[in-house]
C-alpha cells in the first residue's frame, strides 16, 4: 500500500462498513451468466480505483446526520456510472492503460468497450428503481445527461486556443464535478427533504470534483504514466485544450504559440505531449491550475462550517487536501 493509499484509508475509515456493504451491492450487479461479460466485469474490477465518489454518499450522509440503509446503494450506484464513464472515456480519449493495467478498448476492442459500459449503466438505473425513493434516480440521471454534454462541448472545442476559463471550467466540471456533486447532494438529502443542506453539499461535491479535473489535466501533461498509472498526454493527442494548456499559450509568445498550435494539428505527428514540453513552458500552466484547483477546494471546505464536528465532517475537510496531492 503506497502512503497514499493509507492516507486515503485512514479517511475514508468512518464509512468502512458502508463501503463493505457497497461493494457488496456492486459485485452482485454485476454478475452475468455469460462468461463474456463476466471477463470484462472482472477485468473492470481491477480499476475501480479509490471510490471516493461512493466514499462521498456516505459521508456526506453521516455528517448531515441523514444517512438511511439504502446509503450503501446509493454509492453503489454512483459507483457504477462512475466505472461506465471510464470505460466510455478511455473509448474517446484512445486510452491504452488504466490503474496500470490495460483498457477494456485496448485488451478487447472499442465496440465492446462502449457495450461494457452500456451494460453497467443499465445496471446502475435498474438497482436505482428498487429504491424507496425516486430522488436517487431523478438526480442521477440528470447527473449522467450532464456528464454527456459535458464530453460533446468538449469534442466540439478541440483545438480552440481561444477557449475562455469559464468555458472550460463549465466543460471540466460538467464532466467530472456533476458526479461528485450528485454524490454529496444525494448523501445529505436521500430520501427527500433537507434540500438547502443537500443543495450546500452538492456545491461542496462540485467545486472538489472540479478541483479533482484540474489536477487530473495538470497530470496528464506533465505527469510521468509510470507513477500515474495511466496513459498521459491524451489531452493532446486528442486536440483538447485544458487550463494548464490555455495558460501556457496565453503567456506564450506568438512564435511558441504557433508552435503549441502545430503540435496540436500536424496530421500524423507522433509524441505530441513530448513536442509541447520541449516548446513551451508548462510550469507555469500548471501553477496558475493547481493554484486554482487551491482555491477550489478552499470554497469548498468552508461550505463544511454548518455541520457539527465529529470524523465525517473532519473527513469531508480532509478530502480536499488529497485531492490537491494526488499523483495518480
Amino acid at each position: 500500500m503506497t502512503p497514499a493509499d493509507a492516507r486515503l484509508a485512514r479517511l475514508i475509515g468512518p464509512v468502512l462498513p458502508g463501503l463493505e456493504r457497497m461493494r457488496e451491492v456492486m459485485e452482485r450487479q454485476v454478475l452475468e451468466t455469460s462468461r463474456a461479460v463476466g471477463d470484462m466485469t472482472d477485468h473492470v474490477a481491477r480499476f475501480r480505483g479509490k471510490q471516493l465518489r461512493g466514499a462521498l454518499v456516505l459521508l456526506a450522509g453521516e455528517a448531515t446526520g441523514n444517512t438511511t440503509d439504502e446509503h450503501p446503494a446509493i454509492a453503489a450506484i454512483v459507483e457504477l456510472i462512475h466505472l461506465a464513464t471510464l470505460v466510455h472515456d478511455d473509448v474517446l480519449d484512445g486510452a491504452a492503460v488504466r490503474r496500470r493495467v490495460a483498457c477494456v478498448n485496448q485488451r478487447w476492442d472499442n465496440q465492446t468497450a462502449v457495450l461494457l459500459g452500456d451494460f453497467l449503466y443499465a445496471r446502475a438505473f435498474a438497482l436505482s428503481t428498487d429504491l424507496s425513493s425516486r430522488l436517487a434516480s431523478r438526480v442521477l440521471a440528470e447527473a449522467t445527461r450532464r456528464v454527456c454534454v459535458g464530453e460533446i462541448e468538449q469534442a466540439a472545442r478541440r483545438y480552440d486556443f481561444e477557449l475562455s476559463q469559464q468555458v472550460y471550467e463549465q466543460i471540466a466540471g460538467a464532466k467530472t464535478a456533476t458526479l461528485y456533486a450528485a454524490a454529496c447532494e444525494l448523501g445529505a438529502r436521500y430520501p427527500g427533504g433537507r434540500e438547502e443542506l443537500g443543495l450546500e453539499l452538492r456545491q461542496f461535491g462540485w467545486e472538489i470534483g472540479l478541483a479533482f479535473q484540474i489536477v487530473d489535466d495538470c497530470l496528464d501533461v506533465v505527469g510521468d504514466e509510470r507513477v500515474v498509472g495511466k496513459s498521459v498526454g491524451n489531452d493532446v493527442e486528442d486536440g483538447k485544450i485544458t487550463l494548464p494548456v490555455l495558460y501556457a499559450y496565453r503567456a506564450a509568445d506568438e512564435v511558441q504559440q504557433a508552435a503549441m498550435r502545430d503540435i496540436y494539428t500536424r496530421p500524423e505527428l507522433e509524441r505530441r505531449i513530448v513536442r509541447l514540453r520541449e516548446v513551451c513552458d508548462l510550469t507555469r500552466g500548471v501553477e496558475f491550475a493547481l493554484a486554482r484547483a487551491r482555491e477550489l477546494v478552499a470554497q469548498a471546505q468552508q461550505r463544511l462550517a454548518g455541520l457539527e464536528d465529529g470524523p465525517h465532517r473532519r473527513a469531508l475537510h480532509a478530502l480536499g487536501e488529497f485531492v490537491l496531492e494526488r499523483n495518480w
